[in-house]
């Protein structure tokens, strides 16, 4: 890395923290504004000083929150559009609060027109604040050119999907594991990092102690055993360090608040809900008479089989017609019915039903068919692992995975979550979740030419065993 390049990265966090100022800045004016001159001035018993004052202080900390959670703030981390949608989102959400704020505070009808200008002026800036920004970010740190350690085919996929986001990665090299371990070394030195991918464990371990000792970052692509390790406690017995990994999921008491949590929010969601579910069971089954419902038997905690309840989104007996196989972008199976309701994702609504029952989980891994778990699990008997926890309407697999990722890939990322489970982190896969459906940088099909088998056959190489 050059010396410009260097000096440039403490600054990284400035500049995010300088670019989030204004975005807030603009937004705190604006609904002062319209707080001073539409609403305030209107009510029977007006605020005074610091009453105003607390007033756009609560819509500045609202804001700051909603745009955070959607990642609304991150330069570098989403490209230009991917941050507008978040914002988008942090904008629409917070004015809507504050409108039901204003409401109880002013107890007259009031007049929705000023906050919705308002809204739509944030919006109009927050594109252009994206921008700029993301360009100014991108000129001051160009991507790292990086060199990739491979050992298997699993690593043309990886570089595939780096390349996605060419603002951040520049592959510039690959090299063997088979090369010696100073070949490889000279050539580490030459780059800004490396990507080390699913490689040798005894390699893996001595050039990961070769980057750190050179200070080179490191893209380390984990093993299963990796996942599992990162969920330990630090432990010490007397002088000497451990890693306590407990492997015993939550505890009685997490599992009855998680419980209460499922229920709570799926009565709220469904709630909220209905109206459109009630949409779009009239619009399936006036399309082609057919089943508004489709279930199938999937399977959660301890391996049990149950129903999972869908709306219908393909043709009726689609499987009896093509056979079992995974839905791609453009399906032919798909009514335009369907096409709706999965790009908003609608379809996955009467899970709710799976979760009230005890079923399914908000936040877990996704239910797997049995017939496809078991062909899985022959080439890679770790797929198993899922079923520690209950099946989930969400997931980590689902917000940060596409419907192309491989499923030794989707396995790395449930396991994740089940090392990490909690509520916090179930809320904040959720409001993930609702960033995925508004925010559209995360939903790619299957190659259509590419049956359930290939799909399948590429774990077998895809990675080296621990």
């Amino acid at each position: 890395m050059n010396e410009l390049t260097k000096s440039r990265e403490q600054y990284k966090r400035i500049l995010n923290f300088l670019a989030a100022l204004i975005m807030i800045c603009f937004c705190m004016f604006g609904f002062s504004h319209v707080w001073y001159n539409y609403y305030n001035s209107k009510m029977h018993d007006p605020f005074w000083y610091y009453g105003n004052i607390l007033m756009v202080g609560i819509y500045g900390v609202m804001y700051m929150f909603a745009a955070g959670v959607f990642n609304g703030f991150r330069l570098g981390y989403s490209k230009a559009m991917g941050l507008f949608g978040s914002q988008v989102l942090g904008i629409v959400g917070t004015n809507a609060v504050e409108c039901v704020l204003v409401a109880l505070i002013s107890r007259n009808r009031m007049d929705l027109k000023p906050i919705v200008i308002l809204a739509l002026i944030q919006v109009v800036f927050g594109l252009i604040w994206s921008l700029l920004f993301t360009l100014l970010y991108t000129r001051l740190y160009p991507p790292r050119k990086m060199l990739i350690i491979y050992g298997n085919k699993n690593a043309k996929y990886l570089v595939t999907k780096m390349s996605r986001r060419n603002d951040k990665y520049n592959i510039c090299e690959s090299v063997s594991c088979d090369e010696t371990i100073e070949i490889i070394e000279e050539k580490i030195l030459k780059y800004e990092a490396v990507i080390i991918t699913d490689i040798p464990t005894d390699l893996r371990s001595r050039l990961i102690k070769f980057c750190f000792e050179h200070s080179v970052r490191m893209y380390i692509n984990p093993k299963l055993s990796d996942i599992i390790i990162r969920g330990a406690d630090d432990f010490h017995l007397f002088d000497t360090p451990l890693l306590l990994s407990r492997n015993d999921g939550l505890s009685f008491e997490q599992r009855l608040m998680k419980r209460f949590f499922d229920i709570v929010l799926a009565l709220i969601v469904t709630a909220v809900f209905l109206p459109f579910m009630l949409l779009a069971a009239i619009a399936i089954k006036l399309y082609d008479r057919g089943p508004v419902f489709y279930t199938q038997e999937r399977l959660t905690k301890g391996g049990r089989v149950f129903k999972v309840i869908k709306f219908r989104s393909m043709i009726t007996d689609a499987e009896k017609r093509s056979g079992a196989k995974l839905a791609s972008e453009n399906d032919e199976r798909i009514t335009p019915v369907g096409k709706v309701i999965r790009k908003i994702r609608f379809d996955e609504l009467p899970q709710l039903f799976n979760i009230l029952k005890g079923d399914m989980s908000f936040v877990g891994p996704r239910p797997e068919r049995p017939e496809l778990a078991a062909k899985y699990e022959e080439t890679m008997p770790e797929f198993k692992y899922r079923l520690k926890v209950k099946a989930g309407l969400t997931g980590f697999a689902q917000v940060m995975g596409k419907y192309n990722t491989t499923p030794y890939d989707k396995l790395k990322l449930d396991l994740m979550y089940i090392e990490h489970q909690s509520i916090r982190e179930d809320l904040r896969i959720i409001l993930a979740t609702v960033r995925t459906v508004f925010v559209p940088d995360a939903a790619e099909g299957v190659d259509e030419d590419e049956p359930l088998e290939t799909h399948r056959d590429r774990i077998s190489h895809d990675f080296t065993k621990d």
